[in-house]
């Protein structure tokens, strides 16, 4: 019982204005772990902006599958940071998110494909190459280049030809992105 009281009360630390303490507190319940998780996965609808960042965050850096849905959920948020932290969060669960985050893809909205995307491109899964090349179709810029960058680090043959394409994209950022991995040394 002291310890659900000890992680509310580290979660509610993560309204604190002082990023410093924001950090330490995000720290405590990432040493405190796995009991921390159903906390932490409602704090995911919190009012404060800070608390879902830091949440995310937090369930990220314990890497608990259980948060893998909410924080595909996190990645719908109003706010650009949330957005960010849950997408990072999501990269740091490894395999285990692939399957939800390649069917992520097919959002309706843009920014969670492209958050979805941006996950894979950390996350490296070869199972997830031919979702993100048909992802380099997307009507936005920012998950096409979320996608390329994925594309480039899963690397290969069907990669190359992929990036090869990215090259004539219409956004010139993507084409920079598909150009660094063909001009690797």
């Amino acid at each position: 019982m002291e310890v659900e009281k000890n992680i509310k009360r580290l979660i509610e630390t993560l309204k604190d204005d002082d990023e410093h303490v924001q950090v330490q507190a995000t720290e405590m319940l990432e040493e405190i772990g796995e009991p921390a998780v159903p906390q932490l996965i409602d704090a995911l609808d919190d009012e404060d902006k800070n608390v879902r960042k830091g949440s995310a965050k937090v369930l990220g850096l314990i890497g608990d599958i259980r948060a893998i849905n909410p924080l595909i959920e996190t990645m719908k948020d109003d706010n650009k940071w949330v957005r960010r932290a849950a997408s990072g969060a999501l990269s740091n669960m490894d395999k285990s998110a692939v399957e939800p985050l390649i069917q992520t893809l097919k959002d309706e909205d843009w920014r969670v494909r492209g958050g979805a995307a941006w996950a894979l491109s950390s996350i490296k899964a070869p199972e997830s190459l031919m979702p993100l090349i048909e992802t380099m179709n997307d009507d936005s810029g920012f998950v096409r280049a979320g996608a390329v960058m994925a594309v480039g680090n899963i690397g290969g043959n069907d990669a190359e030809k992929a990036l090869k394409e990215a090259l004539t994209d219409k956004s010139s950022y993507v084409r920079r992105v598909a150009d660094s991995f063909l001009n690797k040394e």
